[in-house]
């Protein structure tokens, strides 16, 4: 088999495995029971479908020029996912799309609790 060759057949396994990964997440986000559950499949399995995909196409391009703009794409998902599900479980949290049963620990009702006693009207 050809260096050409080779890469293709890597491109391939990276561009499956990316796809796999974003099947995932939409199969998670459908199937999953609660807010907190549907925020892990929607983020894990994304990081690495895009890593994947960047991985891809990285390969086919063979440009070392790109491959700072393609980390950069990935150091940007890798940073805004983290924040965006914990700005999503929080709201969800407050909102009460939660299911206290399916939590092992709940360390967030007392300061949830405690904000509410201050926003009270005679406190």
């Amino acid at each position: 088999m050809s260096v050409d060759g080779l890469i293709n057949v890597l491109t391939a396994i990276c561009l499956l495995g990316g796809a796999l990964m974003s099947l995932a997440a939409a199969i998670g986000l459908m199937r999953f029971p609660d807010l907190m559950s549907r925020m892990h499949a929607a983020t894990k399995p994304q990081v690495l479908g895009l890593f994947l995909m960047l991985a891809a196409v990285g390969l086919q391009i063979r440009a070392w020029s790109l491959v700072p703009i393609l980390l950069v794409a990935w150091l940007f998902q890798l940073l805004t996912v983290p924040v965006s599900a914990h700005m999503v479980g929080r709201a969800g949290y407050r909102t009460k799309h939660r299911r206290p049963e399916l939590l092992s620990a709940d360390e967030l009702n007392e300061v949830v609790e405690a904000v509410r006693e201050d926003t009270q009207p005679g406190n």
